[in-house]
């Protein structure tokens, strides 16, 4: 077996490729919750559906997220309610998008949970509704949320700490980070399905090392899985030529004291990991990030299209 730490879309597309480097059966994806939320009263799993979505070829290709030929209908109705909604009332949110098609995947979702499912039980079924092959699991059983807290700056949540979400959906990640901590992760329990302790390889899929790995890696005994596993281990770093492809990795880099480059990411990852693939533009720094310890590769890792995808996830392989 193949074990892929994933994010949201970086990690979902490089799934994409492994899965035309091999057989899909092969690959388990190893998926973050720590941005797991409820809203509307439905649970709501971005990178899981995330990855679902860009495997079974139905995200919607521009945004990155939801679905494809997506309509907003129900978010829009949600309006009507902004006038009557009492002060201090959390009902009818409409700054967390949710398209009409993609609710039916959450309704479904929420009663599975409801009903005493796992959530591990609850993606497998979603997984087969959309007829994959490839092994898709919750990182954990376990509740663990993904906390921000705010630096001081000119906002009305300075200072405080709030939920990943609202950091990155409902403030689109403009505003400081202080910190980042990971409620409940120390006393969850991995996904035993996460073969980490005999994939043959174990692969840290491009994907935010802060917010999408971090929550991963924080959970109880999984940094010593890697690190008996290190020579097993190949990252992709998120970070080209000092920024991130997408998201706000390279800022929260920076303001969490981090060097936002690829040598950056090769401290991060240097004790748990063997080998770090950086792209291209990056070569000049081979050397530095080999000086953290770890083999460097240089490739093309802006995966344009399915093929580069492809070429990279098989030079993970090798």
């Amino acid at each position: 077996m193949i074990s892929v730490l994933a994010g949201g879309v970086g990690a979902a597309r490089f799934l994409r490729g492994l899965c035309l480097a091999v057989d899909p059966a092969r690959v388990v994806a190893v998926v973050n919750t720590g941005d797991d939320t409820e809203l509307h009263g439905l649970s709501i799993s971005p990178d899981i559906d995330t990855v679902i979505y860009t495997l079974a070829n139905a995200i919607d290709p521009e945004r990155g997220w939801g679905l494809r030929d997506e309509t907003w209908r129900a978010m829009a109705s949600l309006e009507r309610f902004t006038d009557v909604r009492p002060a201090g009332s959390r009902a009818a949110p409409t700054w967390f998008n949710l398209g009409d098609q993609d609710l039916a995947t959450h309704f479904y979702r929420t009663a599975r949970l409801q009903e005493g499912a796992s959530l591990t039980e609850v993606t497998d079924e979603i997984r087969r509704s959309f007829e994959l092959l490839v092994n898709v699991i919750p990182m954990t059983d376990d509740r663990v949320r993904t906390l921000v807290t705010i630096a001081e700056c000119d906002s009305p949540v300075s200072g405080e700490t709030i939920s990943f979400q609202e950091y990155f959906v409902r403030h689109r990640h403009s505003l400081p980070v202080a910190s980042v901590t990971f409620d409940g992760a120390l006393t969850a329990t991995l996904n035993p399905r996460a073969r980490l302790h005999d994939s043959e390889r174990i692969i840290i899929a491009p994907s935010n090392p802060i917010v999408s790995i971090g929550p991963l890696r924080a959970l109880a005994g999984v940094d010593d899985l890697l690190r008996a596993r290190r020579n097993a281990v190949v990252a992709i770093s998120p970070i080209v030529a000092g920024a991130a492809l997408k998201g706000p990795a390279d800022r929260m880099l920076r303001e969490l004291g981090m060097e936002p480059t690829v040598v950056g990411v090769a401290r991060l990852y240097s004790e748990v990991c063997g080998t770090l693939i950086i792209d291209t533009r990056d070569a000049h720094l081979a050397s530095a990030v080999e000086a953290e310890g770890l083999r460097c590769l240089v490739t093309d890792t802006i995966m344009s299209d399915p093929n580069v995808a492809r070429d990279l996830a098989a030079l993970t392989l090798t």
